[in-house]
């Protein structure tokens, strides 16, 4: 057989040369070049394949609501969230966790419209809060109100306190926010638990779903750090709580954070009749702890819940949170069947002195390029390529131990119907496409994901031979 024929134009464009690929005969595998040979580098980027009736540049996707229709619901195929007309709804969070005891009603509003303008379309709240996320040692708000008026005691919630919080859980709303809201964080008030027993914890579940069922943009996160979830009398009390609000509140979907460094929801298997949502959690590279959740036998929609942070180690052994970090973490998630994915920020997640001069920066904002290409586009119908059809060579190495920074794994998800596959290359590189898995003509660009500009692609060279 002869070599097949290619239709290609060649643009300049800041030093990079693009292509495009027509099959008119047999199906080609392209060898595509994520180096640019010009000014621009693009030493970890996306690459975004188009098939036919589709523009590489986006544009026929499905966009994101500005107001999803709450409470949230699981979709039918399991794999993500939708709203009440079943409009998918992408988990793009922050985890403000403090945010009900560091800040008043209206800087916690102000700092609602920034993440709102950055993108976020969910925040992490802690509905407790002590000095284990930032606040004070007896959970009381900066400026003294209690959550319970006899200290500890979980029968007794303190009106003024709850007032407060619902206060920002409105102003939330307002916004299109989905809160993620944790109702007593085993970070901090494990030993309250304990001291109130399991009792007074479903009491004080029946009280929390009773309060809240009517606030349509909650979701239940329960947990945080909870390294001791083994032992079966500190889980009888996280459940208990759990239970309790189910009991007085069936609709709004539940999830738990479990321990670091790595953990997914469903590893407890007291938890799998609650657990609508299924929370990985890691500090290694976050495809490996996705994509053990996505591929659980009894799956539930995955979310990235918690990796690194901006402007944080929290151990040598760990990749410090800088923006190139973050994007891998983040990337890696989204191509691996995550349903959406938390972002953190050392300054906002617990409000420390400095945190107003720390909310535009540069992971925040690579994050709405992530939504920007993502939202324009069935980010729901991606499914990842963990067979490698797509993306045959070049693909690097899969590894679920070590650091984020130290794997050069590219992760590719696709939709079904051959119309769209977006790869994540974090070292850039060259890699290896098989043509064969798309419909009709192809269009490849590359996204720089620190500038949210899409770049054609490199046409040095094309190899391109017909199998068969």
């Amino acid at each position: 057989m002869g070599k097949p024929r290619s239709n290609t134009s060649r643009v300049a464009r800041r030093g990079l040369v693009g292509w495009r690929v027509r099959q008119r005969y047999g199906s080609p595998v392209a060898a595509v070049h994520g180096r640019s040979g010009g000014r621009l580098l693009l030493a970890a980027t996306v690459l975004v394949l188009a098939g036919s009736g589709w523009a590489a540049n986006g544009g026929s996707g499905q966009s994101r609501a500005d107001r999803a229709a709450f409470p949230l619901k699981v979709s039918t195929d399991r794999r993500y969230l939708v709203d009440q007309h079943n409009a998918p709804f992408p988990i793009l969070g922050d985890s403000p966790q403090a945010l009900i005891g560091r800040l008043s009603v209206k800087d916690a509003t102000a700092y609602i419209a920034n993440r709102r303008a950055a993108g976020f379309d969910a925040l992490w709240v802690n509905l407790l809060c002590t000095t284990y996320t930032g606040c004070r040692k007896d959970g009381a708000t900066f400026d003294g109100i209690e959550p319970f008026t006899s200290s500890g005691d979980l029968s007794t919630p303190n009106p003024r306190y709850f007032a407060r919080a619902d206060a920002i859980i409105r102003a939330a709303a307002r916004a299109g926010f989905a809160v993620l809201l944790d109702p007593i964080e085993t970070g901090g008030w494990l030993d309250v638990l304990r001291s109130n027993g399991v009792a007074k914890a479903r009491a004080y579940g029946r009280f929390l779903g009773r309060h809240y069922r009517s606030f349509g943009n909650i979701l239940w996160f329960n947990g945080n750090d909870f390294q001791t979830w083994r032992d079966a009398r500190d889980d009888a009390l996280v459940l208990a709580v759990a239970r309790g609000i189910r009991s007085t509140d069936p609709v709004h979907v539940q999830t738990i954070e479990l321990n670091y460094p790595t953990s997914g929801s469903l590893d407890d298997s007291r938890w799998r009749s609650l657990i609508k949502l299924d929370a990985a959690y890691t500090y290694g590279p976050t495809y490996a702890a996705v994509l053990r959740e996505y591929d659980r036998r009894r799956f539930v929609p995955v979310f990235m819940v918690d990796a690194g942070y901006e402007f944080e180690q929290n151990s040598s052994s760990f990749s410090k949170g800088d923006p190139p970090i973050l994007r891998r973490q983040e990337w890696w998630a989204a191509l691996s069947g995550a349903a959406g994915q938390l972002y953190g920020n050392h300054y906002t997640w617990q409000f420390v002195d400095g945190w107003q001069e720390h909310l535009d920066t540069p992971g925040s904002v690579q994050l709405g390029y992530l939504q920007k290409l993502l939202t324009s586009r069935p980010w729901y119908d991606l499914a990842p390529d963990e067979a490698h059809m797509i993306v045959t060579s070049g693909f690097g190495t899969f590894s679920s131990t070590g650091s984020v920074g130290s794997s050069n794994y590219v992760t590719t998800a696709a939709t079904p119907d051959g119309k769209l596959a977006i790869s994540y290359l974090p070292q850039g590189g060259t890699v290896a496409v098989d043509m064969a898995r798309f419909d009709g003509e192809v269009n490849a660009r590359w996204y720089d994901p620190t500038s949210g500009h899409l770049h054609p692609c490199s046409r040095r060279p094309v190899q391109q031979r017909r199998r068969g």
